[in-house]
């Protein structure tokens, strides 16, 4: 007897995502290739800083 043939159909096409990710890759928040540089990235973390001891 072939016991690999036996159950239901296999499901197949599932490994997609539920939804959309706000900072997917390829979007206009994330282009692609796009990297922050330092200054860009002190500038926002000091911006953070400064909000958060505001509240």
């Amino acid at each position: 007897m072939d016991f690999g043939h036996t159950g239901g159909p296999q499901k197949r096409g599932k490994n997609v995502p539920r939804h959309k990710e706000h900072n997917a890759k390829g979007t206009d928040k994330n282009p692609f290739g796009k990297h922050a540089t330092k200054a860009e990235l002190l500038e926002r973390m000091k911006a953070a800083a400064t909000a958060k001891k505001k509240a």
